[in-house]
């Protein structure tokens, strides 16, 4: 253990603040206490009688209350409120007279409207403090021409501009003069030791809204004159639309039309309950199209890829064959994983208006900028007639990177010549979703006088896991000879990023593998994984390819074996480690099983993030305690399969999801850092399922081979 400070949080204790050992701090939270209504700054604050728009980020009202726009998407990953935090700390205001607002669509104004791939912070964290900093600049040059002073003689705190003789004036003061400066280009930002927002928690902007059930979020959304759309899709994956009788659905008393487009029909509607009735009451004739899959096909297809050996390597360090060939024992293990949907609380809808002057755009989306540009290509119409406004959204996970419901409600809208609102059931969302593809791993590795030298990871997935990076992720670097390949069959089911895409299954594999190769070689798993990240170091210094700290890894591993008490556990607990790098995060994962009637539970997981500076300790808390959670319970229990192109299941009676009696107790720790903040959307999720798995093995002498678990019927039941 380093003598680096420690920040800990803990769920399901009151609330109370102590110190540790390392010098840090501990914050303790019950689930209640972390969902108590926060105060909201906005119902507290007079508002002023007028606004001062300064930049696109910053509005600064006549009384000193200031409105940040939030610019990237919210799909419950907090960047409503760490963003403007950012922006808040670096123009110097009170966070209690902060008022936050949802932007639209603005590339001009805004970089990288994305919610994906734990990016928001990182990529915005220069911009937002410039932001922030180049208003708090211009405030300061206004107060010290009035004061007749230089700027380097005038400070910022809480909102007001003080300067010599003990002059001060509020940012409402000065803001009418200070907007009429130009923007400066170049600005000085704080040091990490004079931040007084960031660092400290802060509650969920929008928790009153979410809380009490006011309109926030995509489905809630209302507008003059709309109407509502429902769907009918073809009910496999291959099908074609032949023919349809809509006389049944048009009787429906609030129907309004009834159209085909594409494959699909629309039913327009006065309310929501008529469009589903009404699609119910379709009469449709499917022609099969192209080859209807089904699950045992994928199996046989991603094994006969596997086997495949003249493919073209990724990465290729070394020599394998030849470390392989002279080694002592090689290890080969296979990991197989299925299809998973995304399940978003709220299922896929989109408001769209197409109008001959402009087109209006407004829902839960996370990528807004190619929304537009999809959408102007669909309608032929340029962008610049094209507005794109973001709601909350109930859950993205990666679904709603993908706008096809975007595309959907713009064209019905562009057919019905109406405002309209498409809503997806529940089956229409599991039925016709983007999903996690189907994947298998073969992962060797040769043995030579107690020490790994050779290292071949073999992918197989169904169309396509995106695998370009992961090659330079751990363990590359860390084994001499290594090599990886990948392969994939194309396939006609829509798939695409699920939450931590291209890791949320390899660390399970990896991660199980490492830890039968260090019982193969009589080694600790913690030790083996230390010894692997020393080597890596080495290489890391000198190939820029290597994506991960092999440093900051280690210094999470040690720090979570020392919470965890590694090896000391009581008795009938049996421990499992996983460490990994995904989404520039280092995370390293306990997970702690016991045996109850016969079959393992995960009851806690301790967790320790090298994220770099932590921008607001209570919403990072909650995204790795979601991230574990939906780790543990889709590696346990999430399978979807395929029957002639038709999914397995169509709605939650059928999908099994983690209940709250099988959530585990979660203990989060950070390492205190000076490095720029990364994401935390996903990174904790990867490590869950290998560290889970690991435990069972000690719990129960049984390797987990394939997701989810509970298709080990003989551990598991």
């Amino acid at each position: 253990m380093t003598d680096n400070k420690i920040n800990s949080y803990s769920r399901r204790k009151f609330f109370k603040v102590t110190t540790v050992a390392g010098g840090g701090l501990v914050l303790g939270f019950s689930w209640l206490a972390s969902c108590k209504n926060p105060e909201k700054p906005e119902e507290k604050l007079v508002m002023p009688e007028e606004w001062v728009e300064m930049s696109a980020f910053i509005k600064i009202g006549d009384n000193g209350v200031v409105t940040i726009a939030s610019p990237n998407p919210e799909i419950g990953q907090n960047v409503k409120t760490s963003m403007p935090m950012i922006v808040a700390e670096e123009l110097g205001v009170d966070w209690k007279n902060v008022v936050v607002e949802q932007a639209g669509l603005n590339s001009d104004a805004f970089a990288r409207q994305v919610a994906g791939g734990s990016q928001s912070i990182r990529e915005g964290w220069v911009s937002l403090r410039e932001a922030g900093a180049k208003v708090r600049t211009m405030l300061v040059m206004a107060a010290a021409a009035a004061w007749e002073t230089e700027p380097e003689n005038c400070t910022v705190e809480n909102g007001f501009v003080y300067g010599p003789n003990d002059q001060k004036l509020g940012f409402g003061e000065l803001a009418s003069e200070a907007a009429k400066l130009e923007i400066p280009a170049k600005v000085d930002l704080k040091s990490k030791e004079e931040y007084t927002i960031i660092g400290k928690p802060k509650g969920n902007v929008d928790m009153d809204k979410i809380i009490t059930g006011k309109p926030l979020f995509g489905i809630d959304t209302k507008r003059e004159g709309m109407q509502y759309a429902c769907v009918m899709r073809p009910p496999a994956f291959g099908n074609k639309l032949s023919s349809f009788n809509d006389e049944k659905a048009r009787k429906v008393t609030g129907v309004n039309d009834v159209f085909q487009f594409g494959d699909k029909i629309a039913v327009i509607a006065s309310n929501t309950w008529a469009a589903m009735k009404g699609k119910k009451l379709l009469e449709a004739e499917y022609s099969e199209g192209s080859t209807l899959e089904s699950t045992n096909f994928h199996n046989e297809e991603l094994t006969k890829l596997l086997d495949q050996e003249d493919v073209e390597a990724m990465r290729n360090d070394g020599d394998v064959k030849t470390a392989f060939a002279e080694a002592d024992e090689v290890l080969t293990r296979v990991y197989e994983s299925p299809f998973l949907p995304h399940n978003c609380m709220e299922p896929m809808n989109f408001y769209a208006d197409v109008r001959e002057d402009e087109v209006e755009l407004y829902g839960p989306i996370q990528t807004p900028s190619w929304t537009r540009s999809r959408v102007s290509k669909l309608l032929e119409r340029p962008e610049e007639e094209i507005n794109v406004g973001m709601s909350r959204m109930g859950g993205g996970f990666g679904r709603r990177l993908y706008g096809d419901f975007c595309e959907e409600a713009a064209e019905i809208s562009h057919l019905a010549k109406t405002p309209i609102q498409l809503v997806f059931t529940r089956e229409d969302d599991m039925m016709a979703g983007t999903y996690r593809p189907a994947i298998k791993y073969k992962i060797e590795a040769s043995i030579k006088d107690g020490s790994i030298t050779g290292y071949q990871l073999s992918e197989a997935a169904v169309n396509s896991n995106m695998y370009g990076l992961i090659p330079n992720f751990f363990p590359a670097g860390a084994i001499p000879n290594l090599r990886v390949s990948g392969k994939n069959y194309q396939s006609n089911i829509t798939t695409g990023a699920w939450r931590a895409p291209y890791t949320n299954f390899l660390a399970f594999a990896e991660q199980s593998f490492f830890d039968e190769l260090a019982e193969k070689m009589g080694k600790d798993e913690v030790e083996l994984r230390l010894e692997l990240l020393e080597n890596a170091k080495v290489l890391a210094e000198s190939d820029e390819r290597i994506q991960y700290s092999p440093g900051r890894m280690q210094e999470c591993i040690k720090l979570v074996t020392d919470k965890a008490n590694w090896g000391n556990a009581a008795e009938g607990v049996y421990q499992g480690i996983s460490a990994y790098y995904s989404h520039n995060t280092h995370v390293a994962e306990i997970a702690e099983v016991v045996m109850e009637n016969g079959a393992p539970k995960v009851a806690k997981v301790y967790c320790a993030v090298d994220c770099g500076i932590v921008i607001n300790p209570e919403g990072a808390i909650n995204q790795i305690e979601g991230g574990i959670i939906d780790g543990v319970g889709h590696a346990m229990f999430g399978n979807l399969e395929f029957d002639n192109g038709k999914p397995s299941s169509s709605n939650f009676d059928t999908y099994r999801l983690i209940r709250n009696s099988e959530a585990p107790d979660v203990e989060v720790y950070f390492v205190e850092s000076n490095e720029d903040p990364t994401g935390l959307g996903e990174p904790s999720l990867p490590p869950a399922g290998g560290a889970v798995a690991n435990a069972i093995y000690k719990a129960t002498g049984k390797r987990m081979y394939k997701q989810p678990f509970v298709q080990h019927e003989e551990i598991l039941g």
